[in-house]
């Protein structure tokens, strides 16, 4: 089957154009959301766009913590207090 030449050229300007946008929640908690729409409740932007691959791999860099923030701050206290 022949290739069309213009849906190739689409597909990869879309893969590497900013479509998507990595965000944060009130537990530090990442993930990543498409640029083009409105945050869901309870999210922020955190910065960082880019391709789907470049947001997933700056949350693999900076997201080393996976616990939640109200979780590290009891097992801290818990810590501190024993």
């Amino acid at each position: 089957m022949p290739s069309i030449p213009h849906q190739e050229t689409a597909v990869t300007e879309q893969q590497t154009a900013a479509t998507h946008r990595v965000v944060l929640n009130d537990e530090e908690q990442y993930s990543i959301w498409w640029l083009d729409r409105d945050l869901p409740a309870g999210w922020r932007a955190e910065g960082t766009t880019g391709t789907r691959e470049e947001c997933l791999a700056h949350i693999d860099t900076v997201w080393t913590d996976m616990r939640p923030a109200s979780l590290r701050r009891r097992m801290a206290a818990a810590e501190q207090a024993a």
